[in-house]
């Protein structure tokens, strides 16, 4: 596939800096985007779809008397269209007010390598290895067992480049590559059909196992159907990467956000260097683990991606800020600020946010558990109360533990609490860690969590 080369981005990034400063602009920040990506997908348990999607495009951010105006194109190619979208963020600055937080877009500093985030290999695969692949996963599934019937999924390769210039000498650029593997399945017996259990592989390389991601989905989809109604009580509860993911997401996370924190919508405010969850809790946020999903040699805004210490040995350290809400506290942004490719101003997220790991593996974690359940699934998450950390969730399906071993599936269970009481729970983490999109974490047994049966 080909792909604009770094000395074009950098060059189109540094002019469009020079002619906005021209026009009237006092700081100016370009940001260019490249986007490629093939993908195969999966309907009913056949292959149905290739799409190839190429996305290039140009965002200006600019200040005029203290305000603020963005425009984007993407149409790159054309000078004109440059030269308006220049024009457009311009005119947006001198249209709004002053704001009086801003305080300059950030200074050039250093930066640090992004390892194992490229593979060249990924830019020679074409739809047809993409299909073999795909294939592969669900006749993998399907071999489970004749129970299992894959419903959906897919296959995909992506390339991504960015650079970035401002007015303060910033003018960087970075590369980076991914696959994904998906497959969702059910089983069936009789009349009886379980819910959708999925799974996924994705890498920055050429390293994902497809054979695993539909063999995993099916034996999840199969140990599904032996379903029992559990009661109601406290119990004991293995969270794994996926619920982790939608949990912390819809609260965690966004109370270490320091704009949050800034606009009083963290309970984690006034906090730092108290302590906030258990002290089995080591949190980062890393955006250099190598080969990690959301590792880049530098952030929305051009400003070198680090590792920030938030929670250690439940102890709250830090907090995640981008250029603006840094500068707001006379800070250091830590690295991020993120964007919505070139559609967007940046805004704060995490980066890679670590959970470390422990020493038990998942079989020694299974078996500290007498009476509990393990959770893959939740619905609902996005319902949960950022501010006060409040979820109800469904899981479905969630699995019953005995004495250290799964002995049947559970339907329609709800558990309720709160995220941050949940954390002090934490009683063992361990060591299977997994990148899952932003997330990089273990298993997490907690204990005491309202379990809700029917």
């Amino acid at each position: 596939m080909a792909v604009l080369e770094k000395n074009e981005m950098l060059s189109l990034a540094e002019n469009t800096v020079s002619t906005a400063l021209k026009k009237g602009a006092a700081d100016a920040e370009a940001y260019i985007y490249e986007g490629q990506a093939t993908n195969i997908g999966i309907e009913i348990g056949q292959i149905s779809k290739s799409s190839r999607i190429i996305d290039r495009g140009l965002g200006i951010r600019v200040t005029v008397n203290n305000a603020i105006g963005f425009a984007y194109t993407n149409i790159i190619e054309n000078p004109t269209a440059t030269q308006d979208a220049i024009s457009r963020a311009i005119g947006a600055a001198k249209a709004s007010k002053p704001d009086n937080d801003w305080k300059g877009l950030p200074e050039k500093k250093s930066y640090t390598h992004a390892e194992k985030t490229y593979d060249n290999k990924l830019l020679e695969l074409h739809a047809e290895d993409l299909v073999k692949i795909a294939s592969t996963m669900i006749e993998a599934a399907a071999s489970v067992n004749k129970r299992v019937f894959p419903i959906e999924g897919g296959v995909g390769v992506a390339y991504v480049s960015t650079a970035i210039a401002n007015s303060n000498g910033i003018a960087v650029y970075d590369k980076g590559t991914m696959m994904e593997s998906s497959l969702a399945a059910v089983a069936k017996e009789g009349n009886t059909v379980t819910p959708v259990c999925f799974e996924f592989n994705a890498e920055r390389n050429y390293n994902i196992d497809p054979v695993w991601v539909g063999k995993e989905a099916g034996r999840l989809a199969l140990s599904a159907l032996k379903t029992k109604r559990i009661e109601t009580s406290n119990t004991k509860i293995i969270l794994t990467q996926f619920a982790l993911q939608e949990l912390f997401y819809y609260t965690l996370i966004n109370a270490v956000k320091a704009d949050n924190v800034q606009r009083d919508q963290s309970p984690f405010k006034g906090k730092i260097n108290e302590k906030v969850a258990s002290e089995n809790v080591t949190i980062y946020d890393d955006g250099l683990i190598p080969g990690g999903l959301r590792t880049w040699s530098f952030d929305g805004e051009g400003v070198p991606q680090q590792k920030t210490p938030l929670i250690e040995n439940g102890i709250l350290r830090n907090f995640l800020y981008d250029n603006y809400a840094a500068k707001k506290e006379d800070k250091q942004s830590t690295g991020n600020a993120s964007r919505a490719g070139y559609l967007s101003t940046p805004y704060v997220e995490a980066t890679n946010f670590h959970v470390l790991p422990g020493t038990n593996t998942s079989d020694q974690i299974m078996n500290e558990v007498d009476d509990g359940l393990i959770i893959y699934y939740l619905q609902g998450a996005h319902s949960s109360n950022p501010v006060s950390g409040e979820f109800s969730v469904v899981a479905t399906p969630a699995w019953k533990i005995r004495k250290g071993e799964i002995t049947h599936s559970t339907r329609g269970v709800m558990l309720a609490g709160n995220i941050f009481e949940l954390l002090k729970n934490v009683n063992i983490i361990a060591n299977n860690e997994r990148k899952m999109g932003q997330l990089v974490s273990p298993w997490i047994l907690v204990d005491n969590v309202r379990v809700i049966g029917k």
